[in-house]
């Protein structure tokens, strides 16, 4: 039997991953739930602190919602123009409107101003220790990764989504640390 390609190892591990996520964040017990992602680890809040516009996102779903933990920072969501490949990211700071995406996910108005981040915090679907992360599947952030290699990366997951290696192809971008619920996780030389 011929094994299954990586697109499909790759799509079985998301189905796999994506219930594992949904599964914890719908079970966190309530001090958890108060507690998880409200303050940055010292060596990530210095870095923050020295990057300039940071890139986060809106929490969708099960998604680790980060914002809380960036009160005071200069903030940048990813903005997508329509259904097509690339995105960019735009200013938002609380309070500003967030609008439904062309893939459903919450955003920017398309009046806010573009902004370059000098660190990405990006939502992982998984990850792996050596830095190899899974995402949702349309490559929005390995081409932005691509574009813009010297921008560090920073994946947030729950501590649920690690695997002990995630499927790599050769557009896949490797992150330079993960922070979880539980542990800031450095993998790359970059720090």
């Amino acid at each position: 039997m011929l094994s299954d390609s990586l697109a499909q190892q790759k799509q079985k591990l998301r189905a796999k991953l994506r219930f594992r996520r949904r599964h914890f964040a719908a079970n966190l017990d309530t001090m958890a739930r108060l507690t998880a992602f409200r303050a940055l680890p010292a060596p990530l809040a210095d870095l923050v602190a020295a990057s300039g516009p940071v890139a986060a996102y809106a929490a969708l779903g099960s998604e680790p919602d980060i914002l809380p933990m960036l009160t005071g920072e200069t903030l940048a969501l990813p903005h997508h123009d329509g259904r097509v490949e690339t995105m960019d990211f735009r200013r938002w700071q609380p309070g500003d409107p967030l609008v439904k995406g062309p893939w459903g996910t919450p955003q920017p108005a398309d009046d806010a101003e573009y902004l370059r981040p000098g660190l990405i915090l990006c939502p992982l679907v998984g990850f792996d220790r050596h830095g190899g992360r899974l995402g949702q599947g349309g490559g929005h952030y390995d081409r932005f990764f691509a574009a813009y290699p010297d921008i560090m990366r920073i994946g947030i997951a729950w501590s649920v989504q690690e695997v002990d290696t995630v499927p790599i192809e050769p557009t896949d971008a490797r992150l330079d640390a993960i922070l979880t619920e539980q542990e800031y996780i450095v993998t790359g030389d970059r720090l």
